[in-house]
């Protein structure tokens, strides 16, 4: 099983939509967020800073017909997510699905990660199993296990300006993915499981090379578009 990313060390910072991405300590808070460009070709360029601009404000949610935990349902056929992920989350899920069988988009508002990390990936591959899409609109935030949880739509969508962020994984007794060697049977649970999500092989591999260079004490912001770059998703 993998091991957890805990959300309480990775701090809400937001950031704009640059081209590609930026590694910022855990424990700071950006007031504003730098637009970035690469000065090389490749996904693992070196980064030139350009200009600072202020960071979109958090989407506001859509009233509410029904709460399941972190979940409002919105209407007949979406649901916004709101929260972290723990052990009543899939069976929050479920009960609505249950009770909204239409649902087919959810819509990651505020979304920093997972206190369970097996209940995310088993949230993650309910997500899948529903067909649903998952779209992070402007000023959305998608952090550390979350992001798991958002790779797991059938279809993924966000807004230029959304945030994700994410960085290595760390077990119980202080081990992160840079520590064990490359054929721990670990790695190779992470990308079967970013395959069971529709990621190709290669995407797959890709994607935790990108978390897995990163420290678990901060935090990689990832431009939307940088993801997109890597086929990971469509921006709207």
């Amino acid at each position: 099983m993998p091991y957890p990313r805990c959300l309480s060390l990775l701090l809400p910072a937001l950031l704009s939509a640059g081209y590609l991405l930026a590694t910022t300590p855990v424990a700071a808070h950006a007031p504003a967020a730098m637009v970035i460009e690469p000065v090389a070709s490749g996904w693992q360029e070196q980064l030139s800073w350009t200009e600072t601009v202020d960071a979109p404000a958090l989407p506001q949610a859509a009233p509410a017909l029904a709460r399941f935990g972190p979940f409002h349902v919105t209407g007949a056929t979406t649901a916004d997510m709101i929260g972290v992920v723990d052990s009543h989350t899939p069976r929050q899920f479920a009960a609505m699905l249950k009770a909204y069988p239409g649902i087919g988009t959810l819509r990651m508002i505020e979304c920093p990660g997972s206190e369970d990390d097996e209940a995310n990936l088993k949230l993650a591959r309910m997500v899948r199993a529903a067909r649903i899409e998952t779209v992070v609109p402007a000023g959305g935030s998608v952090r550390s296990g979350a992001v798991e949880l958002f790779l797991a739509g059938v279809r993924r969508r966000a807004d230029s300006r959304a945030e994700f962020a994410v960085h290595s994984w760390r077990d119980s007794l202080g081990r992160e993915a840079d520590d064990l060697p490359p054929d721990d049977p670990v790695h190779s649970e992470y990308i079967e499981f970013y395959r069971e999500m529709g990621l190709s092989e290669d995407r797959a591999r890709q994607f935790y090379a990108l978390t897995s260079s990163v420290a678990f004490d901060d935090a990689l912001y990832v431009a939307p578009l940088h993801l997109a770059a890597m086929g990971l998703l469509d921006v709207i």
